[in-house]
């Protein structure tokens, strides 16, 4: 990885791993395992962070949110199930992890700064 290291929200069960990944490539992760609401985005550091990853399309309403505290983040949801259609258009990109492994995830997020 190249330049500063980047930040990263991971909102979500993470059951492949990719915080792991990205927190062995040296990006600086934190999480939240419970609802994503504002307070949890805050908490979590929303406001200085490079990239929201969601896991859990149940918590897609956490997308605008993130976006209205910090318009600059970058929304990747990686997730088997599909964004539900009225915050489909607000997340800027979608990975199926059947897909692509959470290495591969976390080494573009990682190497993209």
């Amino acid at each position: 990885m190249t330049g500063d290291s980047v930040t990263v929200v991971v909102a979500g069960p993470d059951e492949h791993g990719v915080g792991e990944e990205l927190t062995a490539l040296g990006a600086t992760v934190s999480r939240i395992e419970d609802v994503v609401s504002a307070a949890a985005l805050t908490d979590a550091g929303i406001a200085d962070a490079d990239y929201l990853v969601l896991t859990d399309v149940e918590e897609a309403t956490g997308i605008p949110v993130a976006k209205e505290l910090n318009p600059d983040v970058t929304v990747v949801t990686y997730a088997e199930r599909s964004l539900p259609e009225f915050v489909a258009a607000v997340a800027d990109h979608a990975v199926d992890p059947a897909l692509l492994s959470a290495a591969v995830v976390a080494e573009e997020l990682a190497g993209d700064d």
